[in-house]
C-alpha cells in the first residue's frame, strides 16, 4: 500500500457475534505487520465493556483491542458513539468519550412519539452521522487505512433510516463493505444471500464480498456452495476462516456468558504448584468489564467460572464480584439469590472476596444513588467500611500505583464516589498514600479495572488468596498477560493472512467500491 493512502473498509456481519470484531482486529494486525498505518473505527457501539483512553475518554473495549491490534493508541475518534444499556429499553449515551445522558431507544432513534410510523426525527440522525463521519475523516487524514466495524446486521431494515454504523455510514463515506457470516451457527448461505437481498439497490452497490467465519472441516466441501453464491449475487467470497479455540479477545458484550460455565477456555498448562485455585465470578445483572478476570483465567492452575448459586461458592478459593452498570440492581439480585448470606459467611470465615468497581461499591455499608438507579439511600452488604455516593459526572481515569509491594496500573469508569473510613488501604501511590479501595481481612475492593493485568501484583494477590484459602498454589513466574494478548492478536492476523484473499482485500481498501456490482432482488434465487 502506498504511503498516505487513505483507504477504508467496512466489516459488516449477518448477525451479532458473527465475528466482525475478530475480523476487524485481524485485518488491522495483518496490515500493521505490513507497515501500514492502520486504525480501527466503529461509529456506534452498544456494550458494557468499555475502556479509558489516555486523555480520559470512554470507548468500547473492542475498539481498544483493535487499536492494540493496529499498534496504535486508542482514541475517542475510533468509537464516537457508545451506548451502555441500563435496561431493556434505556442506555447511557457516551458521545466522543463523555456521557451525555440516559435515553430510551425511541428517544435515541428519534421516533415521533405516538406516530407509529417509525420515521426518524429530523436532525438527530443527520447530526450524529455528521459527527461520526467527521471522526472517520480525521482518522483517514492521519492513517493509511481505516478498518470500520459495523454493528448487528446491515439488514435490520427497521433501523435503516436511522443507521449511522452500517450501510448509512458506508453510503455517506463511500466505503466498500465486506459481510461476515458465521457458518458455525448454520444457514450461512441463506444469511449471506438474505442480507444482500434485503438491502436497497444503493446499499447493494457497496457490498463487495463475503467472508465465512468459524468453519470446521474440509473447505473443498464448501466450495460448490461458494460458487453458487457468487453466481446468485455476483460477489466473491474472500476467505473461509477456520474455527479457532480460545482466541480470548475482549468481548463486546455478554453473548457467550452463561450464568454458569467456565470463563473463556482455561489454559492447558498444568498448575505451577501442587494445587489449583478455584475462582467463582458472580454474573451480576448488567455486568460490565468482566474481561477483568481474563488475567486470572490465563494463569496456569487457576480455574475461573461464573456461578450464581450459593452452594457453588462453597469450594471457591476466591469469589469475584465484578463491575456492573446497575450497582443497586446487582445488589438486589445478590440478595434475592441468597448470595449475600454466602458472601457474609465467607467474610466471617476469612475466605477471600474481591469486589471490582460496582462490585466494590455493593460490598460497602451504604449506597446513595440518585443518578444510576435513582433509588436513593440503599444499604450495602456491609463487608467493607465504605459509603458510596453517586455523582452526576463520571470518573474516567488511567491511574497507577502499587499494592502488595508491586506496581499496578488500571482504569476507572464509575459514577460512584467512595468514602472509606476504615480497613487497610488497597492501592497506594509510591509514597504509601492511599489512592483507591480498601481491605478488611480477606475482603478486598477497588474501583480499578484491569489491575489484575499487572503481572507482579496479580501473582502477589494470588499468593495471598492461596495462603488465605489454605491451598498449595504458586503462580507461574513467567506468565506475562500483555505478551499473551499480543500472541492472540497475532493469531488473528495469521487468520487473515493465511485464510483470506489478501490481494483482493488490499484492492478493496486501496481502490474502494468495485464498479458494476449487480442488484440482487428479494425473493428466492433462480
Amino acid at each position: 500500500m502506498s504511503a498516505r493512502r487513505t483507504g477504508g473498509l467496512l466489516v459488516a456481519g449477518t448477525t451479532s457475534d458473527a465475528g466482525k470484531s475478530v475480523v476487524t482486529a485481524g485485518i488491522c494486525r495483518w496490515l500493521a505487520r505490513k507497515g501500514v498505518r492502520v486504525a480501527p473505527f466503529k461509529a456506534q457501539n452498544m456494550s458494557l465493556n468499555s475502556f479509558v483512553t489516555l486523555d480520559g475518554a470512554e470507548i468500547g473495549r473492542a475498539q481498544a483491542m483493535q487499536a492494540a491490534a493496529a499498534r496504535v493508541e486508542p482514541s475517542a475518534l475510533m468509537n464516537p458513539v457508545l451506548l451502555k444499556p441500563g435496561s431493556d429499553r434505556t442506555s447511557q449515551v457516551v458521545l466522543l468519550g463523555k456521557a451525555v445522558g440516559e435515553m430510551s431507544a425511541r428517544g435515541y432513534f428519534g421516533r415521533h412519539p405516538g406516530s407509529g410510523d417509525g420515521r426518524a426525527r429530523p436532525g438527530r440522525r443527520e447530526e450524529l452521522l455528521e459527527t461520526v463521519a467527521g471522526c472517520l475523516e480525521e482518522l483517514r487524514r492521519t492513517h493509511d487505512a481505516v478498518i470500520c466495524e459495523g454493528a448487528g446486521s446491515p439488514a435490520e431494515i427497521n433501523l435503516r433510516r436511522s443507521d449511522i454504523v452500517n450501510m448509512g455510514l458506508a453510503r455517506a463515506c463511500r466505503l466498500p463493505v465486506l459481510v461476515v457470516g458465521d457458518i458455525d451457527r448454520g444457514g450461512v448461505f441463506a444469511s449471506l444471500f438474505g442480507t444482500t437481498a434485503l438491502l436497497a439497490p444503493q446499499d447493494q452497490e457497496l457490498l463487495a464480498g463475503y467472508l465465512v467465519n468459524k468453519f470446521r472441516g474440509d473447505v473443498s466441501l464448501l466450495e460448490p456452495g461458494l460458487e453458487m453464491l457468487r453466481g446468485m449475487t455476483g460477489r466473491p467470497t474472500l476467505g473461509v476462516l477456520p474455527y479457532q479455540h480460545g482466541l480470548g479477545i475482549d468481548e463486546e458484550d455478554g453473548l457467550r456468558v452463561s450464568l454458569r460455565g467456565t470463563v473463556r477456555e482455561s489454559t492447558v498448562a498444568p498448575p505451577h504448584g501442587a494445587d489449583v485455585l478455584r475462582v467463582a465470578v458472580l454474573p451480576v445483572p448488567l455486568m460490565s468489564n468482566f474481561t477483568d478476570v481474563d488475567a486470572l483465567a490465563a494463569e496456569p492452575g487457576v480455574v475461573v467460572r461464573f456461578c450464581d448459586r450459593p452452594e457453588e461458592l462453597a469450594d471457591a478459593d476466591l469469589v469475584v464480584v465484578p463491575g456492573t452498570r446497575g450497582t443497586v440492581k446487582a445488589l438486589e439480585w445478590i440478595r434475592e439469590r441468597g448470595l449475600a448470606a454466602a458472601l457474609a459467611r465467607r467474610a466471617a470465615e476469612r475466605r477471600p472476596v474481591l469486589g471490582i468497581c460496582g462490585g466494590y461499591q455493593l460490598l460497602g455499608e451504604r449506597i446513595e444513588d440518585d443518578v444510576e438507579s435513582r433509588a436513593g439511600v440503599v444499604d450495602g452488604l456491609g463487608l467493607l467500611p465504605v459509603r458510596v455516593r453517586f455523582a452526576q459526572d463520571k470518573t474516567l481515569a488511567r491511574p497507577h500505583g502499587s499494592a502488595l509491594g508491586e506496581p499496578v496500573e488500571g482504569y476507572e469508569i464509575h459514577h460512584g464516589v467512595a468514602d472509606v473510613h476504615g480497613g487497610e488501604p488497597f492501592l497506594c501511590d509510591t509514597g504509601g498514600v492511599p489512592l483507591d479501595g480498601c481491605r478488611v481481612g480477606t475482603v478486598w475492593g477497588t474501583h480499578w479495572h484491569g489491575s489484575l493485568e499487572s503481572d507482579g501484583f496479580r501473582r502477589a494477590f494470588l499468593r495471598q488468596v492461596a495462603a488465605d484459602a489454605g491451598r498449595a498454589f504458586e503462580p507461574a513466574p513467567d506468565t506475562r498477560f500483555a505478551a499473551l494478548r499480543e500472541e492472540q492478536l497475532d493469531r488473528l492476523g495469521d487468520l487473515i493472512e493465511e485464510h483470506a484473499d489478501t490481494t483482493a482485500l488490499l484492492r478493496l481498501i486501496e481502490d474502494g467500491v468495485p464498479e458494476g456490482l449487480p442488484f440482487v432482488p428479494p425473493g428466492a434465487p433462480p
